[in-house]
């Protein structure tokens, strides 16, 4: 059965068989796929011709096509819909691809072909995709140890094959605290404040679980509303501390160590390969370029945003005491006290928007944004394998019915799947022997499920997510590039969010709403008042909102901007990163470093300013929409031309300036958020 992975796939578009692959075919596929790998790179570095840019910079770009596949495949199942069975495997096979990795990038011979190439590279006329590949191809030698002496290069297969489980390991301590948390309630006085579709989603679960009650859990669907809408100060504090305990529990799948080890691997790997910390090291590919320009950006943005974050946050203060006579706001306050805050300043309430989001019309209203955009038209079709029957599929095409791409969407949690929102590729695009191969791509949300008496009702915060998520999907749908490892999102990570995010701008435009937020029940298009609300509640709470994410990414760099080896108590180290943004009383039972998924287990370690740094680029690109109209074909053309499609082949702010004409204003971000 191992031959299904390791073959063109025989189903329609070449899409992922996931009914016929079995989990224990994974690992003797796996093994058989790095072995057929090595004997391709085998047959490059054996080569007796001269090594050119063909026969050695673009055959090693298409080696071992197979076991990327499976790795996607393998690495999404563990990702969306996981067990124990496949966490195991996945234990087993990490440090085997990270020792063939090693194995690739620690090949003198395969070094010496790449450098002589590189070192020809201004005789042998190269477009600029072929330089770019060339110039990543070489720095991800020189980069991960090809230079080094032998004895250095031992140590650095040892750092890799115990990071790759090490953080393996962190995310399914996180997916398990996540799934062990319940709390049941009995007393329906408890449910009190609760939006009647929370408190029906709750009953639906006890009862799949054969308990009397209503179930609450850590599942964003599950958790969100009950710490914004609970009456009961209690019960939040209960789940508020439960979800900030995840990892630091003192037990069995407590993260406390193994981010300690982390961080001091990443550091000691760093420092092998001569640079002064892991943050060094990564961010020489970022467009940010060191961790000095990267703190001062966060510091310059915290001197905008703290004044007005204080000033935020006494005003909740004042409310509560008002209203409930609370003399110290706790972190299980915040939503709670800030939706009652918005819904007075603006008459604005979330259960009062949802009936305008039913999930089919938000997804059909993200479509026809993107067809009036870029001109993409989507099927949705049934003849495609999925890995849950939740999975939607969808064939994308452009105006003259040619394949762009195959799309799937995965909205509803379940407990195979971890938290959160993300978007993946089980297929890259490129171009090999003159075939354009077309990308599949994926989104996986945590939104509410329908229910016995309503359908899936999105809250105005997850219909921008799926915007989020949509924006990358078209990042990857659109791309248009020859080589796989410079396609779609394969661009540098402080560019990779400004797709998404600049696509969450159209949910808060008239003329975009119209188009899909209608009533679920009387087909009532979203009254213009709401509207209008929506957008100027847009910038409520920026302030605070942003000092957030300025913590977050102080806090990475915390953990890789410096020497980590002193560090010895997670808790005390992360009191100290955030002591300048700060505005809640600390929880002693809470530790947010040990369920930090985006910087211990996700790509995004020293790159959590990514997001504000995108933000900055994503408000500057939508005044350009918005000077013009915010469907002028002209722009979008310009935008899909110059960034969507162009995945990692220019440096982004190359591809930026060519787009909108001149570098970005951080002004439009900060009068978008109300900071100026």
């Amino acid at each position: 059965m191992i031959n299904i992975l390791l073959n063109k796939f025989q189903t329609p578009y070449n899409t992922a068989p996931f009914s016929k692959i079995r989990n224990d075919d994974f690992l003797p596929a796996f093994k058989k796929a790095i072995e057929n790998a090595k004997i391709e790179i085998d047959g490059i570095v054996n080569n007796s011709e001269n090594p050119t840019f063909q026969n050695t910079i673009e055959a090693l770009e298409f080696s071992g096509e197979p076991l990327d596949r499976m790795s996607s495949i393998f690495f999404n199942l563990n990702s969306a819909e996981t067990n124990d069975t496949i966490q195991k495997i996945a234990q087993d096979i990490s440090p085997l691809l990270s020792e063939f990795s090693n194995d690739i990038t620690l090949n003198e011979d395969l070094f010496k072909r790449i450098k002589a190439v590189y070192n020809s590279k201004d005789h042998l006329n190269l477009t600029t995709e072929q330089q770019t590949l060339l110039d990543k191809k070489y720095k991800s030698f020189s980069r991960n140890g090809a230079n080094l002496p032998n004895d250095k290069k031992e140590k650095l297969r040892a750092i890799d094959k115990e990071l790759s489980t090490l953080t393996l390991k962190f995310g399914e301590n996180v997916l398990a605290e996540t799934n062990k948390f319940e709390m049941l309630i009995t007393d329906e006085a408890d449910l009190s404040g609760l939006p009647e579709g929370t408190i029906e989603a709750a009953k639906q679960l006890a009862e799949t679980k054969d308990k009397d009650g209503w179930l609450f859990t850590l599942d964003y669907p599950s958790y969100i509303p009950f710490v914004t809408y609970a009456d009961n100060r209690n019960l939040r504090k209960k789940m508020t501390i439960a979800a900030g305990k995840k990892g630091f529990h003192n037990d069995d799948l407590d993260n406390q160590n193994i981010v300690l080890q982390i961080a001091r691997l990443r550091f000691e790997r760093a420092n092998l390969l001569g640079y002064k910390t892991h943050a060094h090291f990564v961010l020489e590919e970022r467009m940010a370029k060191t961790p000095e320009t990267v703190e001062s950006f966060l510091n310059e943005l915290l001197v905008k945003a703290k004044p007005a974050a204080e000033n935020e946050f006494k005003h909740l203060e004042n409310f509560a005491k008002d209203l409930d006579g609370i003399d110290q706001l706790e972190k299980w306050d915040g939503s709670y006290y800030s939706e009652k805050l918005k819904q007075k300043l603006f008459s604005l309430d979330d259960e009062l928007l949802k009936p305008y989001f039913k999930l089919e019309s938000v997804i059909s209203g993200a479509f026809t944004v993107a067809n009036k955009l870029f001109d993409l038209h989507f099927e949705e079709i049934h003849n495609i394998d999925t890995y849950h029957e939740d999975v939607l599929t969808y064939k994308v095409t452009d105006s003259n019915g040619n394949l762009v791409s195959i799309f799937y969407a995965d909205f509803f949690p379940r407990p195979g799947k971890r938290n959160g929102a993300w978007m993946t590729s089980f297929k890259p695009q490129y171009v090999k022997n003159g075939d354009m191969e077309r990308p599949h791509v994926s989104i996986v949300c945590n939104f509410t499920k329908p229910t016995k008496s309503k359908p899936s009702l999105l809250t105005f915060n997850e219909v921008t997510t799926l915007f989020h998520e949509f924006g990358h999907a078209l990042h990857g749908m659109l791309a248009n590039t020859t080589y796989p490892s410079l396609s779609g999102t394969s661009v540098f990570w402080d560019f990779v969010e400004l797709p998404s995010q600049v696509m969450e701008n159209w949910c808060y435009e008239k003329e975009a709403l119209e188009l899909f937020a209608t009533h679920y029940q009387t087909g009532e298009l979203i009254p213009m008042d709401l509207v209008e609300k929506i957008k100027e509640s847009a910038s409520f709470h920026q302030g605070m909102q942003t000092l957030r994410q300025i913590s977050f990414g102080l806090l990475d760099m915390s953990w890789h901007g410096q020497d980590p080896t002193n560090i010895t108590n997670v808790k005390a180290h992360e009191v100290e990163a955030f002591k300048n943004t700060t505005l809640y009383p600390e929880v002693a039972e809470n530790c947010m470093s040990t369920s930090f998924s985006h910087i211990f287990q996700g790509g995004y370690s020293s790159g959590y300013y990514s997001y504000k740094w995108a933000e900055v680029l994503d408000a500057d690109a939508f005044e350009y929409f918005q000077e013009e109209g915010i469907f002028n074909k002209t722009v979008a053309d310009k935008f899909k031309a110059n960034v969507l499609s162009q995945g990692g082949i220019e440096d982004p702010m190359v591809l930026y300036k060519r787009f909108r004409g001149q570098e970005p204003k951080p002004e439009a971000l900060l009068k978008r958020a109300g900071l100026i």
